[in-house]
């Protein structure tokens, strides 16, 4: 393949599918995983490659939220805190496990909390704050840490289900939760991932420029319509994305196992 049309392709992929990630909260390897293997890479290589050029869906998120300065400082702590030892966890088992049952399992879920957000109209259109202290921060951050390990270990969706559980859980708004997923999970949490991933396997380094600057463009281009457009079309994205990789999560266990 000419290597212009090459860097093309690349960018265009990462354009396209980090943009939708940034409105919905996640998800950006349901399109750009499967063509990184399409194009030849090892799967290891790919992970690799993906987990780095993710990292710039947080760059350029943050680039565009951040002006909007609605974060909460010490919430943003307390979502890395919980996140950070899982993801650094997941990243370092993932190249060692056999993961068939483990992406079955977790596409099923995740179709199932795209269509359970899609029944519930009012979910996630406003803010209303709950389980802030004690025991509500407690079980938010185990499941934060649960999540995390999926986020290190697998490849696309789990930004979606910390998405989700900042609505369901802490009450969050669709829009707000994105903003906080968007740059606590897309840029550190992916980070981590990222550089334990590396460590184990180099990614396609010739390849990166491309993914990187179309993720940036792309993320940020993604989250200026989110912020612009409200919660409607966010939860509206969430729904779609969720749903379309819990199928592709589904397909890929069940290629695996058969």
């Amino acid at each position: 393949m000419d290597l212009l049309l090459e860097q093309l392709m690349l960018f265009v992929l990462s354009l396209f599918a980090n943009g939708l990630s940034a409105m919905a909260g996640g998800g950006a390897g349901l399109l750009q995983l499967p063509v990184l293997l399409f194009l030849g890479l090892s799967f290891p290589v790919a992970l690799a490659t993906h987990k780095i050029a993710s990292v710039a869906l947080g760059v350029g998120a943050t680039l565009r939220h951040m002006r909007e300065g609605s974060l909460d400082y010490r919430f943003c702590a307390y979502i890395l805190a919980s996140g950070l030892p899982g993801v650094v966890l997941g990243a370092y088992v993932i190249l060692q496990l056999p993961e068939a049952w483990t992406i079955l399992a977790l596409g099923i879920l995740t179709s199932g909390l795209g269509l359970y957000s899609f029944t519930k109209k009012e979910m996630g259109m406003n803010y209303a704050p709950r389980h802030r202290e004690g025991r509500g921060l407690l079980i938010g951050g185990i499941v934060l840490f649960m999540i995390g390990f999926l986020n290190g270990s697998l490849t696309s969706g789990t930004g979606l289900f910390v998405t989700l559980w900042m609505v369901f859980w802490f009450g969050f708004d669709y829009k707000r939760a994105v903003t906080y997923v968007l740059i606590l999970v897309g840029l550190f949490w992916n980070s981590s991932g990222a550089v334990t991933v590396a460590l184990q396997q180099p990614p396609q380094w010739e390849w990166l420029p491309a993914l990187l600057i179309g993720a940036i463009i792309g993320s940020y281009t993604g989250a200026h319509l989110a912020i612009s457009r409200g919660n409607k079309l966010v939860k509206r994205a969430f729904e779609t994305l969720t749903v379309m990789v819990g199928i592709k999560l589904i397909g890929d266990g069940l290629a695996l196992l058969f």
